[in-house]
C-alpha cells in the first residue's frame, strides 16, 4: 500500500478485511465503545507527548511518535468501520462538513484575536 489510499478506497478495504479476517463488524454500539476506547489511549500518548505528564519508563517515550502513529491509525480504523456500518460516505460526509465549516466560520477564526498571537 504504498500509493495514496483515497477515503472511498480505505472505506472498501477495511470492508473487504472485515469480511475475509475479521469474520464481521462488531455491532454499532460495541464499535463505538472501541472507537473511545482507541480515542482514549491516542490521548494518554498526547498527554505525555505534548502534555504535563510524564513516561513511566524512558524507553516509552522513545517509541511514543510510533505508538501515536499506530493508535491514530486504530481510530481510523474503527471511525471507517461505523461509516461502513451506517452507510456513511466519508468522502462526502468531509466535503459538506468542509462546506459547513467554510460557509460558517469564514470570518469566525480571522476575527478571533486569541489566534492573533
Amino acid at each position: 500500500m504504498d500509493e495514496q489510499l483515497s477515503l472511498q478506497q480505505a472505506q472498501k478495504i477495511v470492508d473487504e478485511w472485515i469480511n475475509t479476517i475479521g469474520v464481521r463488524y462488531y455491532n454499532e454500539l460495541t464499535n463505538t465503545a472501541v472507537l473511545m476506547e482507541e480515542v482514549g489511549e491516542l490521548s494518554r500518548l498526547m498527554a505525555r507527548l505534548y502534555g504535563e505528564q510524564s513516561f513511566k519508563r524512558p524507553e516509552d517515550a522513545a517509541n511514543a511518535p510510533a505508538q501515536m502513529a499506530d493508535e491514530m491509525a486504530d481510530v481510523l480504523f474503527v471511525l471507517i468501520c461505523l461509516a461502513n456500518q451506517t452507510g456513511v460516505d466519508l468522502t462526502q460526509a468531509l466535503r459538506e462538513n468542509l462546506r459547513k465549516k467554510t460557509q460558517r466560520d469564514a470570518q469566525r477564526h480571522a476575527d478571533n484575536e486569541k489566534l492573533k498571537e
